[in-house]
């Protein structure tokens, strides 16, 4: 569920814009609400977790998520729904990490591993019917139901958790010596969004303008209260002593450049096929769906290959191939035609999506104590979701101003043509993302996963982990 309402929104966009009277620029909240909020309290929700009990905060993330769904639902403005979207992105960020907890405390052996794969299939699954179940709810019935459908599983998921699982918790004094990192959370995401409204509203106030400036000016304060935070508190919601791996900051830094390209693309693939090629959502929903199972099988065989390649050689192919599928993506134009223009580009970008997923997380967690692989991780995660915010709002700023500049100087210009544009535009850039993204690869070190013998992977294994090996080059 939590998945799904990432990918379910982008085939109704269109949709929600004209019922809500979203304005170009506008429109991307509906995306970036949930995500900001869900990156920025996505690491303070593992915490409490751990602090206050897997049952009780996930019990708590499913009521805040699905009683958001259906204030979303009922939403008769932009601003209703935006709200309601950046509180389902708190909901989801404290029932995420509650999931994996509940599993790797409830299963142990052959059992957790069955229980994991279930969960990873469950996700991508997830991420792969969003597409669909958004364009045959929109189509069929109402782009409300992306969010109504979110009531019957949470009311479900609810009552089996009060029904089946036991608390499990640290003890009091364990959790005396431990604070929520509260204010962290706050200031991250209350600046990261300062910073993308700035962006957005580019497009009516221009960059030297006093309105754009004191924007940024606010979102530097709150970013920059948040890294003193970050440095005083007991337990950083960030420990910023991660970054000190070079494994860890190139991890991030590449997961940062390809979020803020690949967000993009599921966003404006959706318009640039309803908008211009004239899909019904359902229609559109449908396209999505080779490049989702792509994502899936492109995964498996990275996570093969990662033992004999290493983590640099799959992070170069992953980001070369997303740097010649959003270059070939930007081709498009008014009249061109789904399979011709974008199945083919659509796929590379999906594969590359895929191949790089494995790698990240082996390089985000290489040299890490075993007690912080979950840390590392979740850091990659927030990174992920932090960089397809502002990549969106920048690519998004970018794309509105080419349309509206080209509409401006006439010419016969049609609208399809100054849209395709537009799209055009940010795809080049998300190229861009992708080539920057490429040569942060080269701060990675070579990493290379392999299986001890069973003696010590006994006495050296955690939760099942392979050991990590970091080759001198």
């Amino acid at each position: 569920m939590v998945v799904l309402d990432v990918s379910i929104v982008n085939v109704a966009l269109p949709s929600i814009g004209r019922d809500l009277h979203y304005s170009p620029t506008g429109l991307q909240w509906v995306v970036n609400a949930y995500v900001l909020t869900f990156a920025g309290f996505l690491l303070l929700g593992g915490r409490a977790a751990d602090l206050f009990g897997r049952r009780r905060v996930y019990i708590f993330g499913l009521a805040l998520f699905t009683g958001a769904s259906l204030v979303g639902g009922l939403a008769q403005d932009s601003t209703w729904l935006t709200v309601a979207r950046a509180v389902q992105g708190v909901g989801g960020a404290f029932l995420s990490p509650a999931t994996l907890t509940i599993i790797v405390t409830t299963y142990s052996g052959p059992r957790m591993a069955k229980a994991l794969g279930v969960w990873s299939a469950v996700a991508g699954g997830g991420g792969a019917a969003g597409s669909v179940l958004g364009g045959v709810l929109t189509a069929e019935i109402s782009w409300r139901w992306i969010l109504f459908v979110n009531i019957p599983i949470g009311v479900a998921a609810g009552l089996a958790a009060i029904t089946f699982l036991s608390e499990a918790r640290r003890d009091e004094a364990a959790r005396a010596g431990t604070r929520l990192d509260v204010g962290g959370a706050v200031t991250v995401t209350a600046g990261l969004g300062a910073l993308v409204y700035a962006i957005v509203g580019t497009s009516t106030h221009p960059w030297g303008s006093a309105y754009t400036l004191t924007i940024l000016a606010v979102a530097a304060l709150l970013l920059g209260i948040f890294a003193m935070l970050e440095r005083r508190v007991a337990v950083p919601l960030v420990p910023f002593r991660l970054f000190r791996n070079r494994s860890v900051t190139g991890a991030n830094m590449v997961m940062l450049l390809i979020g803020a390209a690949f967000f993009s693309f599921w966003f404006f693939a959706s318009l640039y096929m309803q908008n211009v090629l004239g899909y019904s959502a359902l229609r559109a929903g449908m396209a999505f769906l080779p490049m989702a199972i792509i994502i899936m099988v492109a995964a498996q065989v990275s996570s093969r290959m990662l033992p004999r390649l290493g983590v640099r050689p799959l992070l170069i192919a992953g980001t070369v191939m997303a740097g010649g599928g959003f270059l070939w993506l930007a081709q498009i134009h008014a009249d061109s035609g789904y399979w011709a223009n974008v199945f083919g580009p659509g796929m590379l970008i999906s594969g590359a999506l895929g191949v790089l997923f494995t790698p990240l997380a082996a390089a985000a967690t290489a040299e890490v104590p075993y007690t912080e692989a979950g840390l590392a991780s979740g850091v990659l995660n927030t990174s992920r979701q932090m960089g397809g915010s502002l990549g969106l709002a920048a690519l998004a700023t970018v794309a509105t101003a080419r349309t509206h500049s080209l509409l401006r100087a006439g010419h016969g210009l049609r609208v399809a043509s100054a849209l395709t544009s537009g799209y055009s535009r940010a795809f080049y850039l998300a190229a861009g993302l992708a080539a920057a993204a490429l040569a942060c690869s080269s701060v990675v070190p070579s990493i290379r996963t392999r299986r001890e013998p069973a003696s010590a992977r006994a006495a050296d294994q955690v939760d099942g982990a392979d050991r990590v090996a970091i080759d001198p080059a």
